[in-house]
């Protein structure tokens, strides 16, 4: 689990970059690089986020992403519980249930409201046009 840490760690050392020339980079904060580093990675955010970090830093560095995030993505079902990674998946599952699950009344409705909105703007102009000509709105 450290030994992934270790390589980045040897290839950023290796190219003569420091951590903060990455945090100036990337915007990601020195204490996250760290943890990446490190093999911490219960102290990197979870989700997507931890793959993102990794990316900036590997984009960074100047190192391919690809043979890099299999490796990371072994570290990490190493250290990192199942049932958290899980905790991820269910979100993620929850958040595309939410997002594609619009109801066709829920679509209706929202037509429905512009087309009261379309007759009252015809009714208000009727009514100023039949003003502005004759005076009075009624007969």
């Amino acid at each position: 689990m450290e030994q992934f840490g270790c390589d980045l760690r040897t290839e950023r050392e290796r190219r003569r970059i420091t951590l903060d020339t990455i945090c100036e980079v990337t915007k990601v904060s020195v204490r996250h690089l760290e943890a990446l580093e490190s093999g911490r990675y219960a102290d990197l955010p979870g989700g997507v986020f931890r793959k993102g970090i990794l990316r900036s830093y590997l984009s960074a560095v100047g190192l391919e992403e690809s043979g890099w995030i299999e490796r990371f993505d072994a570290a990490l079902r190493e250290t990192v519980p199942a049932n958290e990674q899980e905790g991820w998946s269910e979100f993620a599952e929850n958040v595309r249930r939410n997002r594609s699950g619009r109801s066709m009344s829920q679509i209706d409705s929202r037509w429905l409201g512009v087309a009261v909105m379309i007759a009252a703007l015809f009714v208000l102009g009727w009514g100023v046009w039949k003003f502005v000509l004759h005076g009075r709105i009624f007969l």
